[in-house]
């Protein structure tokens, strides 16, 4: 907390030595307006493709529209993050068909768990671990579909988010906001950017807010400064960014609540197994220069980015489900009559470390019927990662000793679903064993090329890559090469009407802690193909945008959670199932209903199974973790997904109303227990008189109980938000 006040106070500082001279040069301005009469108002009113599209994305390394790209990239700007209140990427999932949350920042994409995060085309996460980025100063954020191996090397075949962030602007404009809730919320947020003279310009942004969570003494206190400068240069512009994030969460390092084998939650969705000190905390730096600039018919870019965190985390982890008596439940059928809960002791340190580099080139002919672009590029990712881990685990005489009320000052003591007791607990006394990793080394790097021939109204695109991998730890190491491609077509029926397909492949070296023999490995790479084809419009002068596709991704060697550290070694232990299919369709649609009335919508279904198990590649192995027969549907997965968002608004009154649905089918956890499906509404009330602003947000208005996610018996599932609300006004320069 004293941390945050000290950047946020040094930050403010700069911004206002900065911020004097440029509104004052702006008074006269102003000033004028007054003496007229006719000062300027800004009216609530735009369209969709104006409101909350994007034209063109660089996300494909190629830059283009949707209708010109075999590609589907979901894009969220900067106008639908303001509107739905949203702080951090989870609140902004249902706006992604396909896309719904697994944990923490992962997420299901197309029936796949996804983890990778790219920060303006390029890796360089600076929320580490368990930790949830943060949207303060992300402009839009970009999830590119399927397999994108080609594109952006090893990763997930669902897909991928980018995350494009503010940069400096040539037009001054500022920004003041303060935030009150419920749970206990407040913060505050500043911004300013604009030029510094006629070759520079600047931005600064400051950011604050502290809330209790709706687990039981949990928080969430985050603090964010962020700094840009941009040269204007002849032969391209050079930007400089530094951002800094401190966030301290006590009791934040949280698993599920406990279910029965119909997937209802056992006791209050408020329950935590956390104790009250315990805390989930994060420091992280990130650096970045990136150049860009063109030449005729050259184009080039080119972006280093450094990213240096460290998370600090104590937490009791759930570790086995208790009945009245005593007894162990280790049947979902069972769990129905539990009464308390063991817990693991788990204290971490993480500091990790990392370079990324990446630059393109792009040459480009257009004629009147003939067009060709090719790019060239090269990447380069290295990691340098330290786990510090001290354990302990219960043992059977602090369970006895709980059970007749007679608790040690050593024993990690259970607690009850129903009426936890906190504090009793001393972390301090607990007999811990340490694990540690330390210089784990992960080095990867590659290069790629991708043409897109263009002949009257047909374009194809196809493309290569490169890549090496290494990777150590200890005494283990892993390296391979691996080669990716890419091929798509688009065909434009209509300037607004194109059809596409496109068929990709990915590629995916396990973690190498994961390669260790204590968790079961070493394991093969994860491959994946995806075979896609679909049709966009923008259709009505483009107020129907619309994107409609099919597809089916083929995966091998997935690496599932087969034992939740059930030798009790600090490890868990992993599978690898034989292979996975996941067959849907989606579509994505924004219409300008009227002038004043948007709506955007997201469906998808996904049907993902597991299609060779390992008992058909190494008879006689099994695992009691989740259920690996094939046919079984895949853990988290979906078969339909539905959000939407609609904005009505009043111009005169400078007022506008929204609503938001979100609907997610039954899905299965590890041990294929239900997770009931759900639908929860948000709303948005938006006044803005200028220059000032007031939102009024409500997220899940029925306050209805749900879980987003699920995993096993005593981790079970993760409960939904309750209903909370919270009131911004802010006023702009």
């Amino acid at each position: 907390m004293l941390s945050h006040i000290r950047l946020i106070t040094y930050g403010l500082s700069i911004a206002l030595c900065w911020a004097a001279p440029s509104l004052a040069e702006e008074a006269p301005l102003q000033n004028d307006q007054n003496e007229a009469g006719a000062l300027e108002t800004i009216e609530v009113r735009g369209r969709a493709q104006q409101l909350y599209r994007v034209g063109e994305t660089r996300t494909g390394k190629l830059p283009s529209d949707s209708l010109s790209s075999s590609l589907v990239i979901s894009s969220i700007n900067e106008q639908l993050i303001a509107d739905q209140g949203a702080r951090d990427a989870q609140d902004l999932y249902r706006n992604i068909s396909g896309v719904s949350l697994f944990s923490y920042a992962g997420v299901t994409a197309r029936g796949f768990r996804q983890e990778e995060i790219f920060y303006d085309g390029v890796r360089g996460d600076p929320y580490i671990s368990f930790n949830v980025p943060q949207l303060f100063n992300v402009e839009r954020v970009d999830f590119l579909k399927g397999p994108a191996g080609m594109l952006y090397g090893p990763g997930a075949p669902g897909g991928l988010f980018n995350y494009v962030t503010k940069k400096p602007s040539q037009e001054f404009s500022a920004r003041l906001a303060g935030v009150v809730g419920d749970e206990s919320r407040y913060g505050g947020s500043f911004e300013i950017t604009g030029p510094l003279n006629d070759l520079m310009s600047g931005r600064f942004g400051v950011f604050f807010e502290d809330r209790d969570t709706p687990r039981d003494h949990s928080e969430q206190d985050t603090g964010i400064v962020d700094l840009g400068l941009s040269f204007h240069l002849g032969i391209g512009d050079l930007v400089l960014q530094a951002t800094r994030v401190e966030q301290d969460n006590p009791g934040s390092r949280l698993r599920g609540v406990p279910v029965d084998d119909q997937g209802n939650f056992l006791t209050d969705r408020r329950w935590n197994h956390n104790e009250p000190t315990d805390f989930l905390n994060l420091e992280s730096s990130s650096y970045q220069i990136y150049f860009e600039g063109e030449s005729g018919t050259l184009s080039y870019d080119a972006i280093a980015r450094w990213v240096d965190a460290e998370q600090e985390q104590q937490y009791h982890e759930p570790f086995f489900l208790y009945g009245a008596q005593g007894n162990v439940l280790f049947r979902a059928d069972l769990v129905d009559t539990a009464e308390f809960v063991s817990r693991q002791w788990r204290d971490q340190f993480r500091e990790q470390k990392s370079l990324s580099f990446a630059a393109n080139l792009i040459w480009s002919h257009e004629g009147d019927t003939f067009g060709n672009r090719l790019l060239a590029g090269i990447e380069y990712f290295d990691t340098e990662s330290t786990l510090e881990n001290n354990l302990a685990f219960p043992t059977g005489a602090a369970i006895a000793n709980f059970l007749a009320g007679n608790s040690q000052p050593d024993d990690i003591v259970p607690l009850s679903l129903r009426n936890p007791v906190y504090g009793v607990s001393q972390p301090q006394n607990y007999n811990t064993f340490s694990l540690n990793f330390d210089d784990v080394v992960s080095e990867r790097s590659g290069f790629y090329l991708l043409d897109e021939l263009t002949v009257g109204k047909l374009s194809v695109i196809g493309g290569l890559r490169y890549d090496r991998f290494d990777s150590e730890e200890g005494d283990n190491s892993f390296d391979d090469n691996h080669a990716t491609y890419r091929a798509g077509l688009v065909y434009k029926v209509r300037e607004d009407l194109s059809l596409f397909a496109h068929w990709a492949d990915s590629y995916e070296p396990q973690d190498i802690l994961d390669q260790i023999p204590e968790r079961g490995g070493p394991f093969d790479p994860t491959q994946g193909t995806v075979l896609e084809v679909g049709i966009k419009t923008e259709l009505f002068a483009g107020r129907v945008q619309s994107s409609i596709s099919v597809y089916q991704i083929i995966r091998d060697n997935v690496l599932q959670l087969s034992e939740e550290d059930a030798d009790r070694d600090g490890q868990d232990d992993f599978i690898a199932l034989g292979e996975v299919e996941s067959k849907g369709f989606e579509l994505d649609l924004a219409i300008d209903i009227t002038d004043d009335w948007v709506l955007t919508a997201a469906y998808a279904y996904n049907d993902t199974r597991i299609t060779k198990a390992i008992d058909d590649i190494v008879p006689g192995v099994e695992t009691s973790r989740f259920s690996d027969s094939v046919g079984d549907r895949f853990a988290n997965a979906p078969l339909h997904q539905f959000g939407a968002w609609t904005r009505y608004q009043f111009p005169q009154w400078d007022l506008a109303f929204a609503l938001g649905i979100d609907y997610v089918d039954d899905r299965v956890n590890f041990l294929d227990v239900t997770v009931p499906s759900y639908t929860v509404f948000d709303a948005s009330i938006m006044w803005e008189p200028a220059p000032f602003s007031v939102l009024l947000r409500i997220s899940n208005l029925t306050d209805k109980t749900y879980a987003e996610s699920g995993f096993g018996l005593a981790s079970g599932h993760f409960p939904g938000d309750a209903r909370s609300a919270f009131l911004e006004v802010a006023r702009e320069w």
